[in-house]
């Protein structure tokens, strides 16, 4: 039987720009954790305004106060 065991290069193609895939990666975690904290802001504030008697108004003020200090803990 032939041989078709590999005995050229691990990598083929262009270098890879580690710098460049660690910056990507940097921001997709900053765009995660912060799309976090929105949406669990979002559904605390929505579940405040529909299930409370606090109404639209204070429900909003509730989504900024939680995004505002998960945003300035996350940092």
């Amino acid at each position: 039987m032939a041989d078709n065991t590999p005995t050229g290069p691990v990598e083929l193609g262009a270098e890879m720009d580690y710098a460049e895939h660690e910056q990507t990666y940097s921001l997709f975690l900053g765009v995660l954790k912060y799309g976090t904290i929105v949406t669990v802001a979002l559904l605390i504030a929505m579940a405040f305004g529909f299930f409370t008697s606090a109404g639209f108004f204070s429900a909003t003020i509730l989504f900024v106060l939680i995004t505002a200090l998960g945003g300035y803990l996350l940092r």
